[in-house]
C-alpha cells in the first residue's frame, strides 16, 4: 500500500512540474513529498471510517399526546449497512431499514435520501421511553434518544365556581402547561360565544403571556349581572377549561367560604400553639 501511495505521489509531482511555470518547477522538492503524504493518509482514514452518527441531532424529544412523534437519526457513510430502531424498555426490535418488524403497525421508519435521516414515527402516550437507532456494523453501533409524550394541562385558577361582587373587576387566569410549543392563540368564550373585546359594553380585555407555561388573563371591569355565566379558556393546541362565574349582591357563598376559611385558619393556629407548648414541656 505504501509503495502504491508513493508511486501516486511521485506521479503527482511530475504532473505538477510539467504544468507549473518554468520558474516554479525547481520549488517542488522531496520535502513536498512528505507534506503530501501526511495529508493523503489522514484523508484515506476518514474515507475508511465507516458509518457514524451526526451527534448534533437532539437526544430529547417531546411530543403532544395524540400527535405523531418523530425521532430523527442522521448517519454518515452508511454504505451497505442497515438501520434498525430498538425500544429499550423491552429490547423490542421495531423496524429494520424501512420495514416495520414489530406486529405493532403504529411504528413506521422513513428514510430521507437527501439528508440521510432515518425517522421513527409513533403517536401514543404509552410510547414514552428510550429508543436506539442502531447500525448493523460489527459490533453494532447505536445512538440513544429519550422520547416523552405529554398531555397538556389547562386550568383556570379559583374554579370551578367563582363568586364576584357586583361592580368589581373579574380577573380570570388561565394557565396552560406541558406544551412543547406555546399556543398560537388563546380564545375566551362566554356562554359558548367568543368574547368580543371591542363590544359596546367596553372594559373587557385579555393579556396573554407565552412561554414554557402560558398564562392568559381575562379582565372584565365593572361586573354586572349580565356578566354571570360560563367562561371557557380555549388554547389552540391544548384542551379547554371552563368555570362558572356568579355576579352577586351582598352576602353570597364566597363570603361564607371566606368566613369558614378564617375559622379554619384560627383553629389551625391554636392547634399549632398547643403542639409547641406540649413539645416544650
Amino acid at each position: 500500500m505504501k509503495v502504491f501511495l508513493t508511486f501516486r505521489i511521485f506521479l503527482c509531482i511530475l504532473i505538477l512540474r510539467e504544468t507549473c511555470p518554468q520558474n516554479l518547477r525547481g520549488n517542488v522538492t522531496v520535502t513536498d513529498l512528505h507534506l503530501i503524504s501526511e495529508n493523503i493518509v489522514p484523508m484515506r482514514r476518514v474515507l475508511d471510517r465507516g458509518p457514524y452518527f451526526d451527534t448534533s441531532a437532539t437526544k430529547n424529544v417531546t411530543s403532544l399526546v395524540g400527535i405523531t412523534g418523530h425521532l430523527n437519526c442522521r448517519i454518515k457513510n452508511l454504505g451497505n449497512k442497515t438501520v434498525s430502531w430498538i425500544r429499550h424498555r423491552d429490547l423490542h426490535l421495531l423496524t429494520v431499514s424501512e420495514s416495520t418488524y414489530t406486529s405493532d403497525q403504529r411504528f413506521t421508519s422513513i428514510y430521507n435520501k437527501q439528508t440521510g435521516d432515518w425517522s421513527l414515527q409513533f403517536p401514543q402516550l404509552r410510547d414514552s421511553g428510550i429508543y436506539e437507532c442502531q447500525v448493523s456494523t460489527t459490533p453494532p453501533v447505536g445512538y440513544t434518544m429519550v422520547f416523552s409524550v405529554v398531555e397538556p394541562i389547562t386550568s383556570i385558577l379559583g374554579g370551578p365556581e367563582i363568586y364576584i361582587d357586583l361592580g368589581s373587576t373579574v380577573n380570570l387566569t388561565c394557565v396552560i402547561k406541558h406544551l412543547p410549543d406555546p399556543p398560537i392563540s388563546v380564545q375566551w368564550n362566554h356562554n359558548n360565544q367568543e368574547i368580543n373585546y371591542d363590544s359596546p359594553r367596553g372594559g373587557v380585555s385579555v393579556i396573554t403571556e407565552k412561554g414554557d407555561i402560558t398564562t392568559s388573563y381575562l379582565l372584565i371591569q365593572r361586573a354586572s349581572i349580565a356578566d354571570s355565566g360560563q367562561y371557557s379558556c380555549l388554547p389552540s393546541n391544548a384542551n379547554s377549561k371552563s368555570v362558572n362565574v356568579h355576579i352577586l349582591k351582598g352576602d353570597h357563598p364566597a363570603a361564607v367560604q371566606k368566613s369558614h376559611l378564617l375559622v379554619s385558619e384560627l383553629l389551625s393556629l391554636c392547634f399549632l400553639q398547643i403542639c409547641l407548648k406540649l413539645s416544650a414541656q
